[in-house]
């Protein structure tokens, strides 16, 4: 189906705002009870967050991390280093958490200082215990549909808000604006298995604005400030926004201009307040789940 250019066509509807909190509040009391029961085995989740250095970023996302799993009841660890630490120190490090049986996932902050070898350090990680799919093991393991490691917490973090609001993916066409390991390409893949039709846009794409009106969803994570306007977009559509960038006025914006998306679409995330919500969650989930594996 076409669809006319949007400032031809109005935009009069208000959209349903998508909000993570309902979805985390869900994915909570499903945790909660999974580590009650997990407790009952004498088995206690429990998440590892490796940090080098004192960036501010890293410590404010720890921070974050840490109160979530307080919520629910995951334990953490934290292995913290200093900038200076050798690359052959950090991967005994890490090889010594692959080893300790009581530490279920773990949580490398990223990027890592440039005197170390990022590829080197993530792939040092158990697969088994790489929660946010950093490893070349769990990216295999998104693209094949096989149970190795788990999908990056964003994309998968997308995937859970269209189920939570009851998106109908099967049978849908998808289009996904950026191709990066860590949104785009899982993301995607994650729809593919839903059984949409997934088109992948990106800079080298021809008249985007016309492909995207023709999504029944639209998942923008091109990293780019307020991109997405209402000539991406059509009355029947949901958008995803995933971007984290600072406006014009010092607030946090996603990719998409949020009042074209409340005007001219069917429902939208709210940037901040959707996506990146939903995301920490993930880790507490994917923590969860791979210590039921060694139950």
């Amino acid at each position: 189906m076409k669809f006319s250019q949007a400032s031809e066509k109005g935009c009069s509807s208000m959209a349903k705002v998508l909000k993570g909190k309902e979805v985390v509040d869900a994915l909570n009391e499903e945790l909660r009870g999974e580590i009650e029961k997990m407790s009952a085995k004498g088995v206690y989740p429990t998440l590892g967050i490796l940090r080098v250095g004192e960036k501010p970023d890293d410590m404010a996302y720890e921070r974050g991390a840490m109160k979530r799993a307080e919520k629910v009841g995951v334990a953490v660890k934290n292995y913290i280093f200093p900038e200076d630490i050798s690359e052959e120190e950090l991967l005994g490090k890490v090889e010594e958490i692959n080893n300790d049986s009581s530490v279920h996932g773990v949580l490398i902050l990223r990027p890592l200082p440039k005197t170390i070898n990022d590829e080197k350090i993530r792939n040092a990680l158990a697969p088994e215990k790489d929660i946010d799919g950093i490893t070349d093991k769990s990216s295999v393991g998104v693209y094949s549909g096989t149970d190795i490691g788990y999908p990056p917490c964003t994309a998968e973090a997308c995937i859970e808000i269209l189920k939570h609001f009851g998106v109908e993916t099967r049978g849908s066409n998808a289009v996904v604006i950026g191709r990066s390991l860590v949104i785009g390409k899982p993301v995607a893949m994650m729809l593919i298995k839903g059984n949409a039709t997934v088109t992948t846009c990106h800079t080298k794409t021809v008249d985007m604005p016309s492909v995207c009106r023709g999504a029944d969803i639209l998942i923008a994570a091109a990293g780019q400030k307020q991109m997405v306007t209402k000539d991406y977009m059509n009355p029947d559509q949901v958008i995803i926004d995933v971007g984290i960038n600072v406006g014009d006025d010092g607030k946090l914006c996603g990719d998409v201009v949020s009042e074209d998306a409340e005007a001219c679409a069917k429902a939208y995330t709210p940037v901040p307040g959707g996506v990146g919500t939903v995301t920490t969650s993930f880790l507490m989930k994917h923590t969860v789940e791979a210590a039921k594996k060694t139950i």
